[in-house]
């Protein structure tokens, strides 16, 4: 009986072989297009080549197209956030500054959101990542603001209480820790290094099965794993890209203490960006000092039924038991009833600074 080779593996494989010849035309047809658009950016004065709010919306677009296709709209973003990158970078290199050394989550946050073909600029500290974008050493910032666990991100809160650059964008990013190290055991870990906000959610996790390893804050995770490469009793807490790119050992895998552990991100620039359809606005407010001050600051939120997502507050070093409010809405400052709400509690506040309007994370 002869063989049916119609469905053979080697015809599939031809099959796949012509769809991504395909892909690689329509790819070469995008970035002409793209070169177009260059062409008339480059004529105009301080050309913007990254669109939030234009990537955004073409995102959201692709992900209700593929409703019902078989990708999930993970793959989707992911897949398309490339497509952006390397037509991005065909139009002008971008730089990105991010948390040091590499191999950091912020740097992770920074690739999800951007892509891969970019620029990074690696900063020491969080005021180093800000000033290099406010001195236009770099395009962008991207900074941890707030964890699921731990709160809000001290370094940043209080540098976004100083910076005029701009909030332009938001990246959430699952945090999964290891515990790295060249130890031959967790029993012979004596110190383990971790930035503060790692070390505190995996709190639970080294009291169970390193109890007696002093733990060491750094500046970064990355930092942690620098450190561990020199010390064989010691580990970090850091990403599985963190073992590859130092060379050291996985001892131990998802040591957060919350399994849905994650962490926002902000993206940062010089420039407003415009509506969405799809947007947050953040505000940084103090409250008048005199009785159910406060209250009154989040009428206006009421009046005009904006939802607010996130209140926080935070001591403003201006003066004893003095505190500013980190706040977020849902919607676009250019919104009729948000830019109604947002004057009214300008005139009630005794200090308001609006962060910037911007897409909200997929």
């Amino acid at each position: 009986m002869a063989r049916d080779n119609s469905n053979s593996i080697a015809d599939f494989r031809q099959q796949i072989d012509h769809i991504d010849l395909k892909i690689l035309e329509l790819m070469n047809q995008r970035l002409g297009v793209a070169a177009k658009i260059a062409g008339i950016k480059h004529e105009q004065q301080n050309p913007d080549y990254y669109s939030p709010e234009r990537e955004a919306q073409v995102l959201r677009r692709l992900q209700e197209l593929n409703r019902d296709g078989q990708m999930p709209d993970t793959a989707i973003e992911s897949l398309f956030r490339e497509v952006m990158s390397i037509t991005r970078h065909s139009e002008s290199e971008m730089s990105v500054s991010v948390l040091g050394p590499p191999g950091t989550y912020t740097e992770a946050a920074a690739r999800k959101h951007f892509g891969q073909t970019m620029h990074v600029i690696d900063h020491p500290t969080i005021d180093d990542i800000f000033r290099a974008t406010e001195t236009g050493g770099t395009d962008f910032s991207v900074v941890p603001v707030e964890n699921s666990t731990e709160g809000g991100v001290t370094g940043t809160l209080d540098r976004l209480c100083t910076t005029m650059l701009t909030v332009c964008g938001e990246i959430n990013l699952e945090i999964h820790h290891c515990l790295l190290g060249k130890a031959e055991s967790l029993d012979r870990v004596e110190t383990i290094y971790g930035h503060t906000q790692s070390l505190g959610q995996c709190r639970e996790w080294i009291e169970k099965n390193c109890p007696h390893a002093e733990r060491i804050p750094v500046g970064s995770n990355a930092d942690a794993a620098v450190k561990a490469t020199d010390e064989l009793q010691s580990a970090a807490i850091a990403s599985p890209i963190a073992a590859d790119r130092y060379g050291l050992r996985i001892l131990a895998s998802n040591i957060e203490d919350d399994p849905g552990n994650s962490t926002r991100f902000l993206v940062l620039s010089k420039r407003p960006t415009p509506p969405s359809g799809k947007d947050k606005t953040s505000l940084i407010v103090a409250a008048a000092n005199k009785p159910g001050s406060l209250v009154e600051l989040l009428i206006p939120l009421l009046t005009e039924k904006v939802d607010m997502t996130r209140l926080e507050s935070r001591p403003s070093k201006i003066g004893l038991w003095a505190y500013v409010f980190f706040i977020d809405i849902v919607g676009h400052q250019d919104e009729e009833h948000i830019e109604r709400a947002l004057q009214d509690l300008r005139s009630k506040a005794g200090y308001y600074k609006n962060l910037g309007s911007y897409p909200a994370a997929l």
